[in-house]
């Protein structure tokens, strides 16, 4: 059995009388892909920056491969490896030069340095683009230099904030090649992203954070039976006010539990008879409320994530892990 590389006990951060993290316990095995989902201000940046060292605890513990973070800081964030939401590469730098100077950064010992860059360069698909500006590739390629960057020390934890934002389909398939590369050379990752089909794809084990607590964690199969045996209703109507009668609708007289967001509205049906949605969207008419979308299907994680928090999944990624970066490598 796998051991525990993260360790999370009763974490706790409080900022004034707010409260960001309630009482959190994680443990996250060596070598899996853990995601941690949550809406805006779910308190899951706050866990990570704890999780980095960034932040203090207000209370609870937090160990990355047996080690306690607050009594051994600087050993624990040399297992550590950071790939931002934003693309932290220089444009006006080679991607040979860029390497050289996270290689710095990370401590490489000047032994292993070339042969780390050499790594990096064919883990990333860049050999022969080793000595071009990085302001000159695309967004795919400043991607995975990116992620090969954050990996230059061989970090037995590396975390992935959002790691294929702004990709198009195609790249976005080829980083996930790179990181179930990266997982099998031992790594662990742990991985916050906005696309939940991401999450179903790439992680072993997901958490869900809302209100600064663990509201499910499972496999993505898991977390979709809590979902419901039945299929997921979604109906689209024409505005807000509108969704709101629906919703009433669909609580009150067919007995659902439905969630609501805009003016989607969705519920599980235990028993997906033709004759029930035919009842529905009658009810619906007759309430002269116009349903522009129907669909009936399996639940997804998406189904899961909004029964798991109220809401459907959104994340402004408000918050910079960039000067958060910076600040990792001054205190190192």
């Amino acid at each position: 059995m796998a051991k525990n590389i993260v360790e999370i006990k009763g974490l706790v951060k409080r900022f004034g009388d707010f409260t960001a993290v309630n009482s959190i316990n994680l443990e996250i095995k060596e070598g899996e892909i853990f995601g941690i989902l949550g809406p805006n201000g779910a308190g899951k940046t706050t866990t990570i920056n704890m999780i980095l060292g960034l932040l203090v605890p207000s209370s609870g513990t937090i160990k990355i491969n047996g080690l306690d973070i607050s009594r051994h800081g600087h050993e624990v964030k040399n297992m550590m490896g950071l790939m931002t939401q934003e693309t932290v590469v220089d444009n006006d730098l080679t991607a040979r030069e860029n390497l050289e100077i996270f290689a710095d950064l990370y401590h490489v010992p000047k032994d292993q340095v070339e042969k780390r860059i050499q790594e990096a360069l064919e883990e990333a698909e860049l050999v022969d683009f080793a000595n071009k500006k990085a302001g000159t590739f695309s967004g795919g390629m400043q991607r995975r230099l990116s992620l090969v960057k954050s990996m230059i020390q061989h970090p037995n934890l590396l975390i992935l904030d959002e790691p294929t934002t702004g990709l198009d389909i195609q790249n976005r398939v080829n980083m996930w090649k790179h990181i179930r590369d990266l997982v099998k050379t031992g790594v662990t990752i742990i991985l916050t992203t906005q696309y939940l089909e991401e999450a179903d794809e790439l992680c072993d084990r997901i958490a869900v954070i809302d209100h600064g607590k663990v509201k499910a964690i499972g496999t993505a199969l898991e977390l979709k039976k809590m979902v419901g045996s039945g299929r997921v209703l979604e109906l689209v109507v024409e505005n807000a006010p509108e969704a709101q009668e629906a919703f009433k609708i669909l609580k009150n007289k067919f007995k659902m539990n439905p969630a609501i967001d805009g003016n989607k509205i969705t519920a599980v049906m235990e028993k997906a008879a033709a004759s029930t949605l035919t009842e529905i969207l009658a009810s619906l008419d007759k309430s002269k409320i116009v349903a522009t979308s129907v669909s009936l299907h399996l639940p997804t994680l998406d189904d899961a994530f909004i029964k798991l928090t109220g809401s459907a999944f959104r994340d402004t990624a408000s918050e910079s892990y960039t000067s958060t970066m910076t600040t990792m490598y001054l205190r190192r």
